[in-house]
């Protein structure tokens, strides 16, 4: 559930309360709304530790030229608004196409972005919708909702609910064209089509054998 702190006007004004404030708590801006996400319980971050691992190991098999950081801030370009995803892969590359990137740890570029993945909480809404929505807008070609729990709708993640990885990428139109995946579906990436990674390894954080 959300927390309202305090409104603000800008983007601007939303990174220089950052700085105010501890490490251990973290904000996001909607639409010039401050907003104290929710502590992460331990599978949460699990399941981010093994993306991390796991999509850095593939990275470095096939020679791209990508990272992963939890702690750069998406801004979606034109919008008082600002993310920090649970996972954020980044081509290393185009940052210096960043203007904020060096002093600010902030990108707004898709061609920054291959892939972005949030790992569903309690404020699952915003993964489903508000992030959504502003992730197909700011162009990013892949995104991943790895609902573990699952917290999401019935609408989301099946009757009865299953724990469901829905992920997104762009059709022949340049629209968002979901797929899910759920138990021994082996989940299929546009950015790493030679992925070998079952939807219930992933849940379950473990490698293959």
């Amino acid at each position: 559930m959300r927390q309202p702190i305090e409104n603000l006007t800008t983007f601007d004004e939303f990174v220089n309360f950052l700085q105010t404030q501890p490490e251990n708590i973290r904000y996001e801006l909607y639409d010039g709304e401050i907003v104290q996400m929710p502590q992460p319980k331990g599978k949460h971050e699990e399941i981010i530790a093994f993306l991390v691992m796991f999509l850095m190991g593939e990275s470095i098999r096939l020679k791209l030229k990508y990272g992963i950081s939890n702690k750069a801030l998406v801004r979606p370009e034109n919008k008082q608004s600002g993310y920090y995803p649970d996972v954020l892969l980044l081509n290393l590359p185009n940052l210096v196409n960043e203007p904020r990137w060096e002093d600010e740890s902030i990108v707004s570029s898709p061609e920054s972005i291959p892939l972005v993945i949030e790992v569903v909480s309690t404020n699952w809404r915003d993964d489903y919708h508000k992030k959504l929505a502003d992730y197909d807008e700011m162009g990013i070609q892949e995104y991943w909702i790895v609902d573990y729990h699952p917290y999401g709708s019935e609408f989301m993640v099946g009757v009865p609910k299953q724990s469901t990885i829905s992920i997104y990428t762009r059709n022949d139109n340049g629209d968002y064209q979901p797929k899910q995946f759920r138990g021994n579906d082996r989940i299929e990436s546009l950015t790493f089509p030679e992925l070998n990674l079952t939807a219930q390894e992933l849940f379950a954080a473990q490698m293959n054998p």
